[in-house]
Formats: structure tokens, sequence, C-alpha cells
């Protein structure tokens, strides 16, 4: 080659288009490497979001289940609280209507309100007031009365008034 008209080049074994197809594939690597570590970065926090969702749903059922049994304690509370103020109006009631029963030449001085029973202790001007005015709307009401008498020195009388309701007809 010594007649040659160009000079002779130095050849190497990496050519430029070799460069270039290595330079793409390295470029090609390094994006699929890069999307790999992308994905598995996606994959770790879509787990740990369904982890911490998971957490969130068995913290928000317990809670749940927690109100409920506190709905159920209140609604008993409340049904409880209805049932003592019904029971106190009718209470209310029946001592406004005892009171009412008494009339005015009748003084109370104490009376015992039970469930099946009514004491009263009073005075009386006379044994036959008590009986027409106090002692038969007593006896229309309750199934057991029984009357005492105490005489006063003033010419009145002291009497204990003993009625009973028989437990079967409540």
């Amino acid at each position: 080659m010594r007649r040659s008209f160009i000079k002779p080049r130095h050849k190497s074994f990496i050519t430029a288009e070799l460069r270039l197809v290595l330079f793409f594939f390295s470029v090609t690597l390094i994006m699929l490497g890069l999307t790999y570590a992308f994905l598995e970065y996606k994959t770790y926090t879509f787990s740990k979001k369904i982890e911490n969702t998971s957490n969130t749903i068995s913290d928000l059922n317990s809670s749940l289940v927690m109100f409920d049994a506190e709905i159920i304690s209140i609604n008993t509370k409340a049904s409880k609280a209805e049932q003592i103020y019904t029971s106190n109006t009718v209470l209310q009631e029946s001592i406004k209507n005892l009171f009412d029963l008494v009339p005015e030449r009748i003084t109370l001085s104490q009376a015992k309100l039970d469930k099946n029973s009514l004491i009263l202790y009073g005075i009386t001007p006379s044994k036959d007031v008590y009986e027409f005015m106090l002692h038969a709307p007593l006896r229309s009401i309750f199934h057991r009365t029984y009357s005492s008498f105490y005489p006063l020195e003033n010419g009145w009388y002291h009497f204990v008034s003993t009625n009973y309701l028989d437990k079967e007809e409540l």
C-alpha cells in the first residue's frame, strides 16, 4: 500500500457507528433501569398505602363497633330516663289528685305513698267529717282501708288512715 493515493488512517476497533449504537444501547438500558426503579418505588408506595388504608379501615371498624355499643347504651339510658320521667309524671299527678281529694276542713300532717299503699296522718274536726269527706273517696280507690282516731284536747281528732291496693289488681 505504498502506492496509495491517500494517506493510510489508523483504524480503531470502535467506529463512529459502533459508538452511536453503544450510546443508544446504553441510553436504552439506563431508561429501562430508571423505569424499573420507578415501578419498584410506585409498587412500594402503593403497598404502603394499601397497608395504611387497611389499618385505617380496621381502626374505623373498631370505632364503629364502639360507637354502635355507645349508641345502644345511650338509647337504653334514654328509654330508662323516659320511663323515669313518665313514672315521675304519674306520681306527681297521683300526689296532686291526692291533695285535691283532701277537703279543706281536714288537715294532713303526713302522707306516705307507696306502690300498693297510702298512709295518711292528719287532723279532722269530727269522725263524721272524715267519714263522709275523705274516707268515702278513699274506699272507692283502695281495696282495703283502715282508720284510727285519737282525740285531741280541743275536741278534734288526730287520725291515721292506712289504705291498701291488692297486688292482683295491678
